[in-house]
């Protein structure tokens, strides 16, 4: 049978079958699992290996910055700690269904801190991994059935974006920037039905790496833009930031569809 042959199912003629199996099959499971929606945590793969730890702390060191060892690890808590309070809060919340649950993007790193917190808390966590030929191995830390692994990055996407109610965006690098931009241009198009908070964690690094206001200045993206984000350094400011968006905009869903499980977003247009 055709459907059972791996050849014709690794085939280019099968591409459109796999494609659509990474949308029905992840939507079987959120439907299992009873997950309406989510906050996305992501962040670099890499701030865990040895090298990358070390240079981070020779930063800190020619910085200044005394107990720069105490005060680095301290660094790679946040996101832990930050999916800890956000996901007992969500705990207390009355849906048959489970909310705002903590997501990334299953690797190491900044994501399995993520994945970390919202266990430690109680809650379910999704990983929404990649196959890639580095970096990328699923943590250990996600709930079993909520480990998922795509191998077409657009799929990837569109369940973090539909399915997202705010994001948390820590240090990274090109793959993080990746996602933030691809959020920012669905929500300054206007192509989301729902309002989304993104937060930068980490001003420091944030403030270096993106510069926003010459492109208003320049008349690329509009003055109103640039409050489409918002930079954090703590766990309880974030969090109190997104409990205020949650709380205002999305404890009660705006539609029949968004109160489902899984709670995808009506795209505008």
């Amino acid at each position: 049978m055709a459907y059972l042959s791996p050849d014709f199912l690794e085939s280019d003629e099968a591409r459109p079958i796999r494609i659509l199996s990474e949308y029905l099959e992840p939507l079987r499971r959120f439907k299992d699992q009873k997950i309406q929606d989510t906050v996305v945590f992501f962040g670099s793969a890499r701030v865990d290996s040895r090298e990358r730890a070390e240079r981070a702390l020779q930063t800190l060191r020619a910085r200044g910055v005394r107990n720069a060892d105490e005060h680095y690890q301290r660094e790679l808590k946040k996101s832990r700690e930050l999916a800890r309070l956000l996901t007992s809060w969500s705990l207390t919340l009355q849906s048959e269904n489970h909310r705002f649950v903590v997501t990334s993007g299953g690797g190491p790193g900044i994501m399995e801190a993520a994945n970390r917190g919202a266990r430690e808390a109680g809650g379910k966590t999704i990983g929404l991994n990649i196959r890639l030929p580095f970096e990328q191995g699923a943590n250990p830390y996600i709930t079993e059935g909520l480990q998922f692994e795509f191998h077409y990055f657009f799929m990837r996407k569109f369940w973090f974006a539909y399915l997202a109610k705010a994001l948390v965006i820590f240090p990274g690098g090109f793959g993080t920037c990746d996602e933030l931009f691809e959020i920012l241009t669905l929500v300054q198009t206007d192509k989301l039905s729902k309002k989304i908070e993104v937060i930068l964690y980490g001003r420091d690094y944030w403030s270096h790496v993106l510069h926003f206001k010459p492109m208003a200045e320049w008349g690329a993206i509009a003055e109103a833009d640039l409050g489409l984000l918002t930079k954090c350094d703590t766990p309880a400011e974030a969090f109190e930031r997104l409990r205020a968006h949650l709380v205002t905009h999305h404890l009660e869903p705006a539609t029949p569809q968004e109160a489902a499980a899984p709670g995808i977003a009506k795209t505008r247009g």
